[in-house]
């Protein structure tokens, strides 16, 4: 009997622990953006933005709990989005501006972008509002919201969370008042990573007087992340890389910190001009603190046509539909996706991106 009732208490230990397995497994990811373009010259530090596995789109300003086949969405701050603070969007057309992995094409023109661009926000983002501008070389715009692998190299760095932070998140974003905090300094993309990162790891993310002058800058967060990771194993931090899709822009920069940013480009000289003790302080920090590497020589890389390693479902692998069905099972929310024309998807080169 006694031989009976550890084999019981054992299998019912099993069968927990496989249990609480199950409830706790979720994945995000923190998305590193590289600069790009006019405005990436000027302010190298790049975009911030964070995936979520389970967590969808209902609408772009409203969340839900992923269904069977769906493969979440980005969440992130952005400016000019006619006042709110932050935007979901669907996890490929973010990406690629397409519904299906299988139309994403392996090379584009501008012309190209702007026909995928529009057509999505035609038919998925119009609830935005009307006046909701394309963006420009100084200004955001609803561009920046759909096709941004055509623009820059994203280095993603994912952890595990559970399905009760996950439940959390959507509540409280949902009850909050959708309305625009940016601001370019003190209430970018990055602090409002800061911020969610802080609902997943409490009191983890705070501001930082170097390297960045009590700026937050992706890759200050990004290294905050990676720091903990080390420290916390159970969070399975690990990095990989969404290429750029080559043919639209120049490739992609590195991004940079504030001292980097200052120190190695045109800006130090008239630093040092005007203010050499300035100059030599923003050094000194760079050399501390600011020049850190946080992707690894050989990142696994995220390809179109196979998102499971970024996904981390088997079910994705089995189902190469399940990004497509994520559009059809969201059509009654007025979010759906809508399959675009087709090309041949399969990007393997490494093509080393603006906020």
């Amino acid at each position: 009997m006694r031989s009976l009732r550890i084999a019981a208490f054992a299998l019912m230990a099993l069968a927990l622990l496989s249990l609480d397995s199950a409830r706790c497994h979720a994945q995000a990811a923190l998305l590193m953006e590289e600069p790009y373009g006019f405005f990436g010259t000027v302010n190298p530090t790049g975009h911030t933005a964070i995936y979520f596995e389970h967590i969808c789109a209902e609408s772009p300003v409203k969340l839900r709990r992923c269904e069977p086949g769906e493969i979440g969405a980005v969440v992130s701050r952005y400016q000019g989005i006619n006042d709110y603070d932050w935007v979901a969007i669907p996890l490929i057309p973010y990406l690629y501006s397409v519904e299906n992995p299988e139309s994403v094409p392996a090379h584009v023109d501008r012309a190209m972008v702007n026909r995928m661009r529009d057509r999505y926000y035609e038919q998925h983002l119009l609830s935005l509002g009307d006046d909701v501008p394309a963006g420009n070389l100084l200004h955001g715009g609803w561009t920046e919201l759909v096709g941004v692998s055509y623009e820059r190299r994203i280095y993603a760095f994912s952890f595990e969370t559970t399905e009760e932070q996950d439940d959390a998140f959507i509540a409280k974003m949902n009850d909050a008042k959708n309305q625009s905090h940016f601001q370019l300094l003190f209430s970018n993309c990055s602090d409002f990573a800061r911020v969610v990162l802080n609902e997943y790891f409490p009191g983890t993310f705070r501001r930082s007087i170097f390297p960045d002058a009590g700026m937050t800058t992706p890759k200050q967060i990004t290294y905050k992340l990676v720091r903990y990771g080390q420290k916390h194993p159970d969070a399975e931090v690990s990095v990989l890389e969404i290429p750029q899709i080559p043919g639209y822009r120049h490739l992609s920069r590195s991004n940079k910190s504030i001292s980097e940013s200052l120190i190695t480009t045109a800006y130090a000289i008239p630093i040092a001009v005007f203010n050499p003790y300035l100059a030599g302080g923003l050094f000194v920090d760079y050399l501390v603190r600011g020049h850190y590497h946080l992707i690894p020589k050989h990142p696994e890389m995220v390809e179109p046509s196979d998102m499971a390693a970024l996904t981390d479902s088997a079910e994705h692998e089995q189902n190469p539909e399940s990004a497509h069905n994520q559009a059809t099972r969201a059509a009654g929310n007025g979010f759906a996706d809508t399959p675009a024309h087709s090309a041949h998807s399969g990007l393997k080169e490494l093509t080393s991106a603006h906020e």
